[in-house]
């Protein structure tokens, strides 16, 4: 649509916008020019027929200025003001283009637990995923189309009896599917019925220690009841991990 509202463009137009976009790509590999219009009307042709279809985002956005192709992302959230806001304004230039956004927010410190810059408390991880959700409200309403965002959370996090809750009242939250970052240390304390160990994680000190069956079946009672939380095991994510000097999976896109 142009300034005006006004269509500018039919579903035929998209589709030859898209193919020639993507076929342009085959010039840094050595294509002529006459391959590379065989390879536009090819990829033509599969999405006309609907053998394939590419993503949202290439639909929307191939051969635009934007040039943004992607739908699926995670973006790391700190315990610092700098770090979760600097997230959120990362979220919302990536929804605005029509991406999904993974985050865990096992960084951020408990609810109640000391802020030392101001001496005061911090709200905990929760309510940050409501200024989150509030944003993709927001953008929703101008972009392109509505954005999706995972929240994880870490099971040996100290909010995570409220995070698994978190979805209860189904007006809350609506713009986020969220599960539960579960470990091999807390699976075989379900299976031997013994307690486990909750850690701040600004600290990394044990603070409590919770039995680990009675928090399994609050997931499984939740995720019937309406479908959120779900489960990541994340340490079998890691051990197939194909990148790990840059770190642990911490979380996955809203796909994943």
């Amino acid at each position: 649509r142009d300034e005006k509202g006004i269509l500018l463009e039919k579903p035929g137009d998209m589709f030859v916008r898209v193919a020639r976009n993507i076929a342009s790509a085959e010039k840094k590999y050595g294509k002529t020019e006459e391959e590379i219009k065989g390879i536009e009307k090819q990829f033509f042709d599969i999405m006309t027929d609907l053998d394939f279809l590419p993503n949202s985002p290439t639909l929307m956005n191939a051969g635009k200025e934007l040039q943004q192709l992607a739908a699926c992302f995670v973006l790391p959230v700190g315990d610092s003001m700098n770090d979760i806001f600097e997230a959120l304004k990362e979220t919302a230039l990536i929804q605005k283009s029509g991406g999904g956004v993974g985050y865990s927010f096992s960084n951020i410190r408990p609810r109640n637990d000391v802020v030392l810059s101001t001496k005061g408390v911090s709200s905990g991880p929760i309510s940050f995923m409501t200024v989150f959700n509030a944003a993709t409200d927001t953008i929703k309403q101008g972009g392109t189309r509505r954005g999706a965002n995972m929240g994880i959370l870490r099971v040996d996090h100290p909010d995570i009896l409220d995070f698994i809750t978190s979805k209860d009242n189904n007006e809350k939250l609506t713009n986020f599917n969220i599960s539960v970052g579960v470990t091999e240390t807390f699976m075989r304390a379900v299976e031997n019925d013994d307690e486990y160990e909750i850690i701040n994680p600004r600290t990394k000190e044990v603070v409590d220690k919770y039995r680990a069956k009675e928090v399994f079946a609050k997931i499984v009672e939740h995720a019937w009841k309406n479908g959120d939380p779900g489960i990541i095991f994340l340490d079998r994510l890691n051990k197939d991990n194909p990148t790990p000097n840059l770190g642990q999976i911490e979380s996955t896109n809203p796909c994943g």
